[in-house]
């Protein structure tokens, strides 16, 4: 199997945390595609899912898989992992809590992509104000979760390490930090773990 992935990716970079977390790297090749962008088709991407993006599994003689939520769950079952818990509450959780960090990426990618590629990041711009202040919600509901986490990591703590990890990378400014000890205390001792030191983006 093949992940297409970018660098810098949270969505991406949560995959390949489930494939650390495995010990499936010797049976997955990481292809990094390159830019992806909003503008213009990557044609790697483009080539194995209908709307052009990141991730994507490509499995010899099968369907490719995409996105993110789909690719780890199907990890986890081949693997016979316990990134998903199989039932009841705890499954619940993981998968609530995976959302919420999924919206968070996906907000801020948007505001990423807003910068970027349009040049309408002003911070008075009221789209930009909403879309920042979502982002805060997610951090603050987040730090509310934390005292929940499992010791074992699960699809929702492994989504909120990607979450933040890419806050740190793009948004220094937002300063999630501010305020969230607790939250910012777990991040660090979680980012020491063999998984996030191998895919920190070196961008």
């Amino acid at each position: 199997m093949i992940l297409l992935y970018t660098e810098a990716s949270p969505f991406a970079r949560k995959c390949r945390l489930c494939i650390a977390e495995l010990g499936a790297g010797q049976d997955i090749a990481l292809r990094d595609v390159g830019a992806v962008s909003p503008l213009a088709a990557n044609a790697a991407a483009s080539a194995q899912a209908p709307l052009g993006k990141i991730p994507v599994l490509v499995r010899p003689g099968q369907a490719a898989l995409y996105d993110s939520p789909v690719i780890c769950e199907y990890l986890d079952a081949v693997w016979h992992g316990s990134l998903f818990p199989a039932d009841g509450e705890a499954r619940w959780r993981a998968l609530a809590v995976q959302a919420l960090a999924d919206g968070a990426m996906e907000t801020a990618v948007a505001l990423r992509y807003e910068a970027v590629f349009r040049g309408n990041g002003s911070d008075d711009d009221p789209w930009v104000v909403r879309q920042t202040a979502r982002l805060t919600s997610a951090v603050d509901a987040m730090a509310r979760a934390v005292a929940d986490f499992a010791p074992a990591p699960t699809i929702g703590e492994l989504s909120v390490a990607s979450a933040l990890g890419y806050l740190d990378l793009r948004f220094e400014e937002i300063a999630w930090r501010r305020g969230q000890a607790a939250l910012a205390a777990w991040f660090d001792s979680f980012a020491a773990r063999p998984s996030m030191q191998s895919t920190a983006p070196t961008l």
